[in-house]
């Protein structure tokens, strides 16, 4: 399947959590002419607590840039926890352009706003030694959701996610959702923008937040999810089947795109200027 444009993020790339397996066939299977890497690619956090690089993540790595080679437009938004990148902004890597946020514009003139989100995270930004503390927290989490789902594997069960069912059952974590959500979409209307993209809550979702097109393509540890536009301007949230629920994916899995409603109306030819859960019903602007 070939795309006008994709974006991805929140790999973490360096944990044990990152499906690099079920991202490596996404990207084999499917092209496009631009790509936006939207934050935490790479996992600077957990690698400096402990080393964890196996051959998939090289793999990925590999196949983003081979991708820049052959012509796809790829540009790297940096996100909180590969901030290291933070300091390369404005400069290429074999390829890959480094901007701190972009501008996605429509042929229709509207402009999308494309930032990874943690300026948005009150936690990230006045409580830093918190969020440490969050991510250790969330990485206990998925440990305990490995050896659930091995369990429940064993039993023919499907897939099941704790720490997406915590989040969803947690008021605070709802409010947190939803305030996140509002704070990013005001914020794109405030600066001009018809609609932002971003990603780092891990909650793949599109709709309009008062007359703002709101979009997060999700995570590639859980819910293993990619925004895509298509030729003819749809946008679509398409989410990779999970085969197994073990860390490392040997099988080979089949792509089932999600069949959405009818087309958001913001997708053309695209042109980019840059600048210094799942989802079931989204709401068009």
């Amino acid at each position: 399947m070939h795309y006008r444009t994709v974006f991805i993020s929140d790999i973490h790339l360096g944990t044990p959590g990152c499906q690099a397996d079920a991202l490596l066939e996404f990207l084999k299977r499917d092209t496009c002419d631009q790509l936006y890497l939207v934050g935490d690619i790479i996992d600077g956090w957990a690698l400096r607590r402990r080393w964890y690089w196996p051959q998939s993540h090289n793999d990925v790595i590999q196949k983003l840039l081979r991708k820049a080679r052959k012509g796809c437009q790829v540009i790297f938004v940096p996100g909180n926890h590969d901030e290291f990148a933070r300091q390369f902004v404005n400069h290429h890597f074999g390829g890959v352009e480094v901007l701190e946020e972009a501008v996605h514009v429509t042929a229709d003139g509207r402009k999308l706003w494309i930032i990874h989100g943690d300026y948005f995270d009150a936690v990230i930004r006045c409580a830093k030694w918190l969020a440490y503390l969050g991510d250790h927290a969330y990485e206990l989490a998925l440990k305990l959701n490995r050896y659930l789902n091995n369990c429940r594997n064993r039993l023919g069960l499907p897939y099941w996610s704790l720490s997406a069912y915590l989040k969803m059952r947690v008021k605070k974590a709802l409010n947190y959702v939803s305030d996140f959500e509002r704070a990013v979409a005001h914020e794109a209307q405030r600066r001009g923008y018809q609609g932002v993209v971003c990603g780092h809550i891990h909650h793949a979702e599109i709709r309009d937040i008062d007359g703002v097109i709101y979009c997060n393509d999700g995570d590639w540890v859980e819910s293993l999810s990619a925004l895509v536009e298509h030729e003819d301007g749809r946008f679509e949230l398409i989410f990779w089947p999970r085969t197994q629920p073990l860390v490392s994916q040997e099988e080979d899995s089949l792509p089932i795109p999600v069949n959405l409603p009818p087309p958001l109306p913001i997708a053309q030819p695209v042109m980019r200027e840059s600048s210094s859960s799942r989802l079931d019903h989204p709401v068009h602007g």
